[in-house]
Parts: C-alpha cells; sequence; structure tokens
C-alpha cells in the first residue's frame, strides 16, 4: 500500500507533532507499506522513503517555523504523485501544502487521512497579542479554514475528546469523520527510575525546591504567565528554583525578565527524562495544546503536575488526582496549587500515584497498530 505523506517539517524533535509523527514512522511495516515524504524541511536521518523538498518561507508571526509553497512546485508534486499512484494521503497540517494535497485527493479520488496536531484556533491570542484588535478577526479566519479543510478529510485522528466537541461545536465539522487517537509515552524512557539528585542540584547550587518548565519557549505556550509566576514568586521571596528546558523565539525575552532562573537550553530525551524525574512540581500554563505529550512524560516520570486548565492538559488531569488545573492567565492560582504539593507530602504521592496509573495505558505500540489499521482500512475501500 502506497501512503503519500505532506508535513511542512520532517525533523524528529522540532516540536510534539514531529515527536508524534515518528513514532508512527519509526514502526512503518516495511512489507506492507510504502511511503514518499513531501517536505519543505527534510528529515535529519534516513526514512527508508524517497523525500521530497519543496521550497519554504518563513512565518511572519512564528519565526520558529517554515512554510511550504506549494505554488511554486504544484508540477513537480503532480509528477511525483502521478509517478507514485498513492492508495491514501496523509496530511499533517491544515496549510497551503495540506490543502494542495487535499485539493490533488479530491480530484483524484483518494482518501486523506490526517492527525489533528496543533490547535491554530487559539493561537490567534498570541500571534497577534501585539495588535489585540485584530483577534477577533483573526480567530474568525482560523475558525473557516479550520473547518474548509478539515470538512474534506476522511479519517481526522484528534487526540482528545474535548477537540472533538470543540470542532464540532465551534468550527461546525459535523464529527463524521472524526476518531479519538491519543498519544503514548515511552515508559522505559520516562520513568521514576531516572531521578537523579545531582542533575539538577549541582547546576543551582542549593536546596530549593525546583519548578520545571519543559517545552519550546515561545509567546503561543502561555510564555507571558510563567513570566507572572517568576514576579510573584521574587515578590514574595518564595524560595523556588525556576528550571526552564527547551529553546525557542521567547527565550532571550524570558532570559531578560527571569534572571534568576536556570535556563538549559534543548535537551536530549535522555537529558529531559532524568529533568523530569529530578524536579519537584512540573508548571504548564498553555491553553493552545490539542494534547500535551509534556503533561505525559511528566507524569510517567513521578512528576506531580500543575497546568492549565484548557486545551489538552484538560482532557488529562482529574483535579486532585494526578494533578491540578489552573485559570490559564492566574499566577496567584497556579502559586498556591504549587505550594500545596511542596508543603503536602502526603497529597504528593497520591497525585505522583494518580500520574503514574494515568499513564499505564499509553502505548505507541498500540496506538501506531490503530493508525495503520486506518490506513488499511482506508486503501481497501
Amino acid at each position: 500500500m502506497k501512503v503519500a505523506f505532506f508535513a511542512e517539517i520532517l525533523i524528529e524533535d522540532f516540536d510534539g507533532a514531529s515527536r508524534t509523527m515518528y513514532q508512527l514512522l519509526h514502526r512503518i511495516p516495511r512489507e506492507e507499506f510504502e511511503f514518499m515524504f513531501f517536505c519543505g524541511v527534510p528529515p535529519d536521518q534516513d526514512l527508508r522513503s524517497e523525500v521530497v523538498e519543496l521550497p519554504t518561507v518563513q512565518l511572519p508571526f512564528n519565526a520558529s517555523y517554515r512554510a511550504v509553497v506549494p505554488w511554486f512546485s504544484k508540477g513537480k508534486m503532480r509528477k511525483k504523485l502521478r509517478e507514485f499512484a498513492p492508495d491514501v494521503i496523509h496530511i499533517a497540517s491544515p496549510s497551503p501544502l495540506g490543502n494542495f494535497a487535499a485539493d490533488y485527493a479530491k480530484a483524484n479520488d483518494i482518501p486523506v487521512l490526517s492527525i489533528y496536531h496543533t490547535h491554530f484556533i487559539t493561537y490567534m491570542q498570541y500571534y497577534f497579542r501585539a495588535v489585540p484588535f485584530l483577534i477577533p478577526a483573526a480567530y474568525r479566519r482560523a475558525i473557516k479554514m479550520t473547518h474548509d479543510f478539515y470538512e474534506k478529510i476522511d479519517v481526522v485522528l484528534a487526540p482528545s475528546r474535548q477537540v472533538i466537541e470543540e470542532l464540532q461545536t465551534i468550527c461546525k465539522l459535523d464529527g463524521s469523520n472524526l476518531k479519538l487517537w491519543q498519544r503514548g509515552i515511552d515508559q522505559d524512557l520516562f520513568s521514576p527510575t531516572k531521578r537523579d539528585p545531582h542533575y539538577l542540584r549541582d547546576r543551582l547550587g542549593n536546596d530549593d525546591p525546583i519548578l520545571l518548565f519543559a517545552s519550546r519557549i515561545v509567546w503561543e505556550k502561555n510564555l507571558q504567565t510563567l513570566i507572572d509566576l517568576y514576579a510573584l514568586c521574587q515578590k514574595r521571596d518564595a524560595k523556588i528554583n525556576f528550571v526552564i528546558a527547551g529553546d525557542g523565539t521567547g527565550r532571550a525575552a524570558a532570559e531578560s525578565k527571569m534572571p534568576k532562573a536556570h535556563f538549559l537550553g534543548m535537551l536530549s530525551h535522555e537529558d529531559l527524562a532524568v529533568a523530569y524525574a529530578s524536579a519537584d512540581v512540573y508548571f504548564f500554563p498553555s491553553d493552545t495544546e490539542t494534547f500535551g505529550n509534556v503533561i505525559i512524560e511528566a507524569m510517567a516520570s513521578g512528576l506531580p503536575c500543575v497546568a492549565a486548565d484548557g486545551g489538552g492538559p484538560k482532557s488529562l488531569i482529574t483535579e486532585g488526582e494526578n494533578g491540578f488545573l489552573c485559570p490559564p492567565h492566574e499566577p496567584e492560582k497556579y502559586l498556591k496549587k504549587i505550594q500545596m504539593l511542596l508543603e503536602n507530602e502526603e497529597l504528593r504521592e497520591r497525585i505522583i500515584r494518580g500520574g503514574l496509573e494515568f499513564v499505564r495505558p499509553l502505548s505507541w505500540d498500540n496506538l501506531a497498530e490503530r493508525y495503520f489499521d486506518e490506513l488499511r482500512r482506508l486503501g481497501q475501500e
């Protein structure tokens, strides 16, 4: 079975969406499937398949991303697709490239699958924060683009029931093509056994509790609330170490506004696993997540979570059982929950046990098999 796979960026560790894609690409049953990849930023490893690289432009509102400009390469893509003759097309995102692929599929009667990675409609408040009067129009435009794209797709694998409900109620999709498909976790990699008392302490030089934020450092992760929480802790002389793992376009601003925080930069998977297991609380204020891979990574590492009551984390955390949720932009409430976990060991242990229990069934092998089953079904219709 031949699958044409369209994605803007095919670097494994670029972001959560890329890491999710690679969990599938590493598990392709080669005796059964042949893939061809169309992308703007090519992979940094051998995918054992043909990769068609396409011209890109940098996005003006997000300098960390590059988008394919399909108008410059439509002829090339059509020629490659005719030669390859795919049975199914997989589209990663509702971009101009994604729309080209969806339209090509419709014109040639090829079924299409997409995994819903990014809840773009929630990004508008961050992309247009400098011109807030444009946010309502941008929000309406994002809703229309989301509806127009996903109604073309035969199967949309969505990460949570909340996302499915929002796509139906906000974006007016009828839901017949939406299927729940969560995310998995490598529980050999992310585990409480990775705890190393010296890994972070040697950098910090003190024994104060460690609050970890691990993510891309970009404004759409609600970076402002991280900065506001830091300022609140400084004002109250709260003895908490802020440790930031990751990189991104907001890092320079965050470092300037959080001078006593410790920025680790991008970490390897192995080092990130040690950082999770060695911290005391995980803090994640982003309300733009479709799922929240970092939440389940922290849970699997035995790290209690305090996260935004919105987006993906809302579907992962049951209040007081496996973590805590707070209004996305209220640092006072985050600090209250963080201090509860730091001061109440019995509560902390209960939350840790709840997190470990929650992630136990999340297996990438099972999720990958469901994905390939969907491709088989579509390709045989």
